[in-house]
């Protein structure tokens, strides 16, 4: 206590020598008062040097000086002695003393009321930002965030004794699906049997031009540059030519329109709403030069709003007769009005067949995963498995392989992508996004997954995939929880595939077909392929998509707990069942013109009207009687 009051009064000396405390409210002391009160001070100093003394008051009088005697007044440091003290202010010390007295002046501004509160919060702030990135660095290095790290082979190992001695009754395929939606009865679709005519052009029936488009990327992402093709055509009064496939350095899949789907019954399915066309009449293409990359490009805005195409695009048509739109895949809003709507379902759900090829292959696999699942109705599972090696790779996931994996993985980015991944504004982070739900899911944990929502070891699964990353090592765990699973490959001879194996949109349609017709679908990374599919399955399906997706995050979460007991998990998995089962008969709620959901993911409502059509476009696969289920694959 000694210390802080000399503290106190020697800033006071040597700040104000021989003037008022600042707390000191009353005017300052005259001269006179101020010398007959020092040699009062200086006796007191001899006698106690090195105290701190409190403020003396002058003698009937509201001012005061400050005493102290310190170690140095009395000739020594911090011993005692008789000799007078030094002048109370050394003229050298002043300039310091004066930003001593700043300082704590500017400090106390700071902590007045009204501007604390705006500085103080800005100070914290301030700090933080600058803490918080090496601090979680730091924090990093001694923990992981619950469901960043690989861990679902060692819960496996703990929990399979319990999972092969588990006798609690299975799930029914039969009877899996209990959720039901009575639908509304559905009006008459729009202009199905009427001709072709323009409602943006005082009612004009002479086409206006035509459409060429390019279709980029996979099997279903063509699909929705056809469908929304089809759907332009008809806003803009346009004739369509077949659209092109752009060849992809992914895919890599030279096949054409005519290799893929049928482009007979293509054409005639639309005939009484879009006319299309194989080919450019001789005298455009004459006009530049028989190459259809000649035709000027328009880049159209992604997600173009049908005012944009009549705005902006339809006076060009109209101008030069043809225009070509590439790449056309999202090129047009989900929200377009009703009869612009309508062509999107009919050219998605009754113009868009398969080719003959592959229809007719597709229609034997089709049979024979009917006639290995003969023990459960012939009803099975599909599982979409993205554990492919370039999904894995593309990810940026951890699992199990350590070292060796990533540099696998590393070498697999590089090879792919480029320096992509290598980016320094493009940090990758493995565990954020497994913890996000980003990583595909392993065949183990598809089917710990299936097995704790109740499906037992009879059930019949059918794996759509591309080359599984490492598949024999990750397929075996779940080849012992399912031993009744088969692929294109299990169900195909070599001779019989091998027309389709240079052709990835064709073994897609392959996968495509027999998905679509199992009892339950499961997809366990997103993409077009399983958007478009739960689509087609709600269609055909009375509005239920049957389709199993995973909470990824919160799947994470229990499969990195290394201590969670077999009932524990079956108790979470049977809770995202039900859930699945819910969300599978989800219906937006369209307002019209304003869609904020895909329709190719949620057909209904404005989709309805051509689940209960009869007519000639309906379309119907033959296969075994033991398997009543409605086919949309081939024309009669």
């Amino acid at each position: 206590m000694v210390k802080h009051k000399t503290t106190k009064a020697v800033l006071y000396t040597e700040s104000h020598s021989l003037s008022p405390p600042l707390s000191s409210p009353s005017a300052p002391c005259s001269l006179l008062e101020q010398q007959q009160l020092i040699p009062h001070c200086m006796a007191i100093g001899k006698a106690t040097v090195g105290k701190a003394l409190p403020m003396k008051p002058a003698k009937d009088k509201d001012c005061c000086i400050g005493c102290h005697v310190s170690g140095s007044v009395g000739g020594g440091r911090g011993g005692s002695s008789t000799s007078p003290s030094p002048p109370l202010s050394p003229p050298r010390r002043r300039g310091r003393l004066l930003r001593q007295r700043s300082s704590f002046s500017a400090g106390g501004i700071l902590l007045r009321r009204p501007v604390r509160y705006l500085v103080l919060p800005l100070l914290y702030f301030s700090g933080l930002l600058m803490c918080v990135g090496p601090f979680s660095s730091l924090v990093g290095l001694f923990s992981t965030p619950p469901g960043s790290v690989y861990r679902s082979h060692l819960i496996f190992e703990n929990l399979w004794p319990d999972i092969v001695s588990d006798n609690s009754s299975s799930v029914q395929l039969q009877s899996l699906w209990t959720y039901k939606r009575r639908l509304k009865e559905q009006k008459p679709c729009i202009n199905t049997t009427g001709g072709r005519r323009f409602l943006f052009d005082g009612g004009a029936t002479e086409p206006s031009g035509y459409l060429v488009v390019e279709a980029n990327g996979g099997l279903n992402q063509q699909r929705s540059a056809i469908c929304n093709a089809v759907a332009l055509a008809g806003l803009l009064n346009a004739v369509l030519v077949i659209p092109r496939f752009e060849f992809n350095g992914v895919w890599k899949d030279p096949s054409e329109f005519g290799d893929i789907y049928d482009e007979d019954h293509f054409i005639s399915t639309l005939e009484a709403n879009v006319k299309v066309v194989r080919m450019l009449p001789e005298e455009l293409m004459e006009r530049y030069n028989f190459s259809i990359t000649n035709i000027p490009n328009l880049r159209v805005q992604a997600w173009a709003t049908t005012n944009y195409y009549l705005r902006e695009v339809y006076p060009i048509l109209k101008e030069q007769g043809v225009i070509r739109i590439a790449p056309f895949a999202n090129r047009l809003s989900m929200s377009v009005p009703p009869r612009i709507q309508f062509l999107r379902c009919l050219a998605n759900y009754k113009a868009l067949t398969f080719s003959p090829t592959i229809s007719a292959f597709a229609n034997k696999l089709l049979d024979r995963m009917i006639e290995k699942s003969s023990s459960t109705g012939g009803k099975y599972v599909s599982v979409h498995l993205r554990f492919e090696e370039d999904m894995v790779a593309f990810s940026c996931c951890e699992y199990d392989g350590g070292r060796a994996e990533k540099a696998e993985l590393d070498l697999m980015r590089e090879k792919g992508w480029g320096r992509k991944f290598k980016r320094k504004d493009r940090p990758i982070y493995a565990g954020l996004n497994r913890i996000d739900g980003k990583c595909p899911l392993t065949p183990l944990e598809v089917g710990m997954m299936l097995r704790g929502m109740g499906f037992d070891n009879n059930t019949s699964i059918y794996l759509a995939s591309g080359k599984l990353y490492h598949a024999e090592r990750y397929l075996a765990p779940l080849k012992k929880m399912f031993p009744f699973i088969y692929t294109k490959e299990s169900l195909a001879t070599p001779e019989e595939l091998a027309p389709f194996m240079a052709y990835s949109s064709r073994l897609a349609a392959l996968d495509y077909t027999v998905c679509l017709f199992s009892e339950v679908f499961v997809t366990t990374q997103g993409g077009n392929f399983p958007h478009f599919l739960m689509g087609h399955r709600r269609f055909i399906y009375g509005g239920h998509s049957k389709t199993i997706k995973p909470d990824k995050q919160k799947l994470v979460l229990l499969l990195q707990d290394v201590g969670i007991s077999w009932r524990d998990f079956k108790l979470q998995m049977g809770a995202m069942l039900l859930e699945n089962n819910r969300k599978g008969m989800i219906i937006p709620r369209v307002k019209k013109f304003n869609r904020k959901t895909s329709i190719y993911t949620f057909p209904l409502p404005e989709c309805g009207c051509l689940q209960q059509s009869n007519n000639s476009t309906a379309l119907e696969v033959p296969r075994s009687s033991s398997a009543p289920y409605p086919n949309l694959l081939t024309s009669r």
